[in-house]
């Protein structure tokens, strides 16, 4: 069995449920990589490179986790990394056909790397960076769905975006 994997995504900001994800894969692979895709067909609070620091305050504890951007098909760069395994979460039955579907077309383009869903904890089953960015762009507190740097870096940038 491959021992890499990557778990890929948007991360328009890292949730509690994203980072509960990564630390049930590190804890199943000896080498898992955070990968920010640069292309995301969304408007993103956060730049590409504000993500990836974000991604890595949230992981530092996790020595075998790293952080890095990607650009093009995830599969490619999958296979650029070595890396056998593409994890994904899911949050709820909604998150299936969408994930169900990806997970079918990587395995069209890429055979030899497999996709593994992992569920967040039950606690963080409803959260979405959509809907901590609503609640955080009305004033609410968003400190207990994403990790500390985040919680800190929306006051910021939503601040500055309404000056």
């Amino acid at each position: 069995m491959n021992k890499k994997a990557v778990y890929a995504g948007t991360f328009d900001p890292m949730t509690l449920g994203h980072l509960d994800v990564v630390e049930r894969a590190a804890k199943i692979f000896p080498e898992l990589t955070v990968a920010i895709a640069a292309v995301t067909g969304k408007n993103t609070l956060f730049s590409q490179d504000e993500r990836v620091e974000l991604v890595e305050k949230a992981v530092a504890g996790l020595p075998n986790v790293t952080v890095t951007s990607f650009d093009g098909l995830l599969v490619e760069y999958a296979r650029a990394q070595g890396a056998g395994v593409l994890i994904r979460g899911l949050r709820a039955f909604s998150d299936f056909e969408y994930e169900f579907q990806m997970a079918l077309t990587n395995r069209r383009l890429a055979p030899d790397i497999e996709t593994l869903f992992l569920m967040p904890k039950q606690d963080y089953s409803f959260l979405s960076s959509t809907n901590v960015k609503q609640v955080a762009s009305l004033g609410g507190n968003v400190s207990e769905f994403v990790p500390k740097a985040v919680a800190a870096a929306l006051t910021d940038k939503l601040k500055t975006d309404n000056r």
